[in-house]
């Protein structure tokens, strides 16, 4: 279980949502000057398999519902999937656009619209194909108490990430939902960022 969360500085409260009522934790991300989510619910029995999703920021696909992307479903089938499980865990980092920030995915998305798909548009502004960081999750796991975990992904770094820092990992396929826009979107990340085939 947490630890004491005002000597972490990892202030907490209730959320209600659409799939329940979970506890909202903010962790402080001093490298990167962000304020990261975890979403938990139910409880975690000591090295019992939990079920998590890593989920970056994307303005635009969880707020504004764009159908460029996949990132909208995807959020939503994870916190449908914790509630209907009972327990679970949604880390949501604070890396818009692929850790780009916001101001240059839209400039990436004026570039897609001249015929480059999403890894060619962040490169042709100077940026790493994928710029984020998942530093901050296995230890934001651990403080939650969990140590073994089912990540609903289809991203390899992910899971690598978590391994990294100790964690055991069982990769659950996600969807990803198809749409006339994020054709491309989907091919580019299969084929240039290596992810996985969904569910």
């Amino acid at each position: 279980m947490p630890g004491d969360s005002r000597a972490l500085d990892v202030p907490a409260c209730t959320l209600p949502t659409l799939w329940g009522t979970f506890q909202m934790h903010v962790f402080a991300d001093a490298e990167l000057a962000k304020e990261h989510v975890a979403l938990t619910l139910g409880t975690f029995p000591i090295r019992a398999p939990v079920l998590v999703r890593i989920h970056s920021e994307c303005l635009t696909g969880d707020t504004l519902f764009s159908l460029r992307c996949d990132c909208g479903t995807q959020l939503r089938e994870a916190l449908q999937s914790i509630s209907r499980e009972g327990s679970g865990v949604l880390l949501y980092l604070r890396q818009e656009g692929r850790g780009i920030g916001l101001d240059s995915k839209v400039k990436a998305y004026a570039l897609q619209e001249t015929g480059l798909d999403t890894v060619d548009a962040n490169e042709a502004l100077g940026f790493a194909a994928d710029e984020r960081s998942y530093a901050m999750c296995g230890a934001m796991l651990k403080y939650l108490g969990v140590s073994n975990v089912r990540l609903m992904t289809n991203n390899p770094q992910k899971i690598a990430a978590l391994r990294s820092c100790g964690l055991s990992v069982t990769r659950v396929p996600i969807a990803s939902v198809r749409t006339s826009h994020n054709v491309q979107y989907l091919r580019a990340k299969r084929t240039k960022l290596g992810h996985l085939a969904p569910r």
